[in-house]
């Protein structure tokens, strides 16, 4: 694998922040600078793809969001049946793990962007409709498999019913997802005249927020890495294999089944080894509190994200290149 792949900014930044943490520096950020970062660059990829979809049949789109539902329910039952196989974790802790595998890193996805970008990789616009997709259905079926657990074990409450349709409305109306489908819509809707005048907020100063917001998560992972302890060797183990599994399983579905190129190929493989970070921690903690948070952060972010940032974007897309 080329060490340049490595040596974009926003790799380098991101290791910046995990260096500058793991040294003990004083640096630190604005309170809720990530969140905010993280609202601009939500909107930024849905106006991206739905301006990309505008000049493409909708119709087209139909096997990409196909695919994002198949990975969306198939991967946190894939993560799951391997952790209750190879290992003691109960049931609740395993599942929210898996829903974190089913779910889609948006700093993972952007990266990958960038590293597309960098190296002058065409990519289609199909792969930002299933991101805003995929979250849904892992969080579906990590609510049902958890109702279900509580159901069995004669622990569920007379409100119970209510309390999961109260869950799965949030997780439809969650706010990144809610930020991605709004920016898509309103890409698409807009006339080509009219982004001309966001276009500059919005494009050209996307890479730049990009590594400021690595920079934080670099920081942020950089503090789970005393929390290893707290996951064991194997689930450091799985938040490594996992996602090259799942890149794999992308990698194959983007080349073979929905015949996209090298980069689009790539980004599906992306989508289906990220694991969230965002989106499904405060889902999890509402409805599984019988997990662990340190164990799905630490696995998410300390682990896993790190790993995909610095090895597993370069390794699919090198799948990518075998596969097409």
């Amino acid at each position: 694998m080329d060490l340049n792949t490595l040596l974009t900014p926003a790799v380098l930044f991101f290791c910046l922040g995990l260096t500058a943490q793991s040294l003990g520096s004083d640096l630190k950020l604005p309170t809720d600078l990530t969140k905010s970062l993280t609202i601009y660059l939500l909107i930024s990829i849905g106006l991206h793809g739905g301006k990309e979809l505008a000049h493409t049949q909708l119709t087209s789109a139909l096997p990409a969001i196909s695919v994002a539902i198949l990975l969306g329910m198939t991967m946190p039952l894939l993560a799951y049946w391997l952790i209750r196989l190879s290992s003691k974790m109960d049931q609740f802790n395993a599942i929210a793990i898996a829903t974190h595998y089913g779910s889609v890193s948006a700093g993972t996805f952007l990266t990958a962007l960038a590293f597309l970008e960098m190296h002058n990789v065409y990519f289609e616009p199909y792969p930002i409709i299933m991101m805003a997709i995929m979250d849904t259905p892992a969080i579906l079926i990590c609510l049902i498999m958890v109702f279900w657990m509580r159901a069995q074990s004669e622990q569920k409450e007379i409100n119970a019913t209510q309390g999961l349709q109260t869950i799965v409305r949030e997780a439809f109306t969650n706010g990144s997802i809610l930020l991605l489908l709004g920016g898509l819509l309103i890409g698409y809707v807009s006339n080509d005249k009219s982004m001309i005048n966001v276009q500059p907020f919005f494009d050209q100063l996307f890479y730049g927020i990009l590594c400021v917001f690595l920079l934080a998560m670099g920081m942020e992972a950089g503090k789970k890495l005393n929390d290893f302890k707290k996951v064991g060797v194997y689930l450091v183990f799985f938040g490594i294999a996992m996602p090259i599994l799942g890149g794999f399983i992308g990698v194959i579905l983007g080349a073979s089944v929905l015949h996209f190129s090298i980069g689009g190929a790539t980004l599906v493989g992306v989508l289906a080894a990220s694991a969230s970070y965002i989106v499904v921690p405060p889902v999890m903690r509402m409805a599984v509190p019988e997990a662990n948070p340190s164990i799905y952060l630490t696995l998410s972010l300390g682990v896993t994200f790190p790993f995909n940032v610095l090895a597993g974007i370069p390794l699919y897309y090198y799948m990518a290149k075998i596969a097409v």
